[in-house]
């Protein structure tokens, strides 16, 4: 008979959500082009706009500044240009300073040379060393171009919460501008892009349970522009040309919408959900590592290691019983290898950490059965110092 499964891994994708689905069926069902003048259209149009304004909701953004990409690794690659502009004025960013922790897509550098960034450290808990981002700044010379810093909001591997804010008011002392990858926090926390002083913010639908394949970058104004990575026809205002995917984009403005209702509640019910989880593991084994435990996270995320079991045994063995989870971020085509992040704070990576993450829709019955599970595999690991 069939393992029944659950699925405990929401920051590699969470479940498309039903609201989602239904305006996407709404939307493929609608003939017209967006651009189209026409009837059919204006349609589509309104659609577009529809959910334009609803994924700007989300993050306290003007609905205007809103440019929609394909995914957040190309709104990543859009904003992380050398090359800006102020009208028809060029502007030169002369430098990318990126945090250690961030994404591969942001890690990558966009479209600056590997010679133009700069990393950024952090501390043991895994949040942005402010100290030595001013020293950084400080020592960034303006004739090279403006500074450009890129922090994310909420680490996708620990779940922890940068400072944002402080982070904000370095950058803007030494005249930076500053890009915050939203797409674990979005939906989790509540956001509001000059709440943050962020300059700009990295999206993406299907962490939210909308579809895959769609994200957005959204501005805080529309004066300074980075150049356009996908160059042709005039759509989304000359930011980012060719036909815009209407199925996806509807799909992802339902699902901000959706998880902009509730929020504060819902990720109450989501965070006790996540402590009854780490209780259960430290009861069953006090040596497990939880990493980030003692500072500031979102609720929904524990990555945790247990002494004597690698990662990828780990996560086949929880696979094998029926749960779903990740042995860190899902951006490497199904490898596992060692944690950028774990390393950045200063952890031995060699054996790896589990990540759980979860969401709306996850219940206790299935805190309960990872629980169960992961009592069983902690029975059978080998004693510490001798990882399976």
């Amino acid at each position: 008979m069939a393992v029944e499964r659950i699925y405990l891994d929401w920051n590699a994708t969470a479940p498309l959500m039903g609201a989602a689905r239904d305006a996407m069926v709404e939307a493929l069902a609608m003939p017209g082009n967006p651009s189209s003048v026409h009837a059919e259209g204006r349609a589509a149009r309104a659609l577009i706009e529809k959910a334009r304004r609803e994924v700007a909701s989300l993050v306290g953004a003007e609905a205007s500044h809103v440019t929609f990409t394909a995914s957040a690794t190309e709104a990543a690659n859009q904003v992380l240009s050398p090359v800006y502009r102020m009208g028809k004025s060029r502007v030169s960013l002369g430098r990318l300073y990126v945090s250690a922790i961030e994404h591969p897509a942001v890690r990558a550098g966009g479209r600056f040379a590997a010679h133009q960034i700069t990393e950024i450290p952090v501390t043991r808990l895994g949040v942005l060393d402010l100290d030595a981002l001013s020293a950084l700044l400080a020592a960034h010379d303006p004739a090279d171009g403006l500074p450009l810093v890129a922090v994310m909001i909420v680490n996708n591997e620990t779940g922890i919460v940068q400072p944002i804010r402080d982070v904000s008011a370095i950058v803007k002392k030494f005249g930076g501008l500053l890009v915050v990858d939203a797409v674990q926090a979005a939906g989790r926390l509540p956001i509001a892009i000059a709440d943050l002083g962020a300059d700009f913010l990295i999206l993406s639908a299907h962490k939210l349970g909308g579809p895959k394949g769609v994200g957005a970058l959204v501005s805080r104004g529309e004066t300074l522009m980075p150049e356009p990575l996908v160059r042709g026809g005039g759509q989304e205002k000359g930011h980012r040309a060719g036909t815009e995917n209407l199925a996806a984009i509807a799909g992802f403005g339902a699902a901000a919408r959706e998880m902009a209702a509730g929020l504060v509640e819902r990720n109450a019910h989501v965070s006790a959900l996540r402590d009854r989880a780490e209780q259960a593991m430290l009861s069953v084994a006090p040596d497990t590592m939880i990493y980030g435990r003692g500072g500031t996270r979102v609720g929904n995320t524990s990555f945790f290691h247990l002494p004597g079991l690698k990662a990828e045994t780990g996560q086949i063995a929880f696979d094998l019983e029926g749960v779903a989870l990740s042995a860190g971020a899902a951006c490497s085509s199904g490898k596992v290898g060692a944690s950028h992040v774990l390393t950045a704070m200063g952890e031995d990576a060699a054996t790896g950490a589990l990540r759980l993450s979860i969401g709306p829709t996850t219940t206790e019955a299935d805190i309960d059965r990872f629980v169960a599970t992961f009592e069983k595999i902690a029975a059978r690991r080998k004693p510490a110092g001798q990882a399976a």
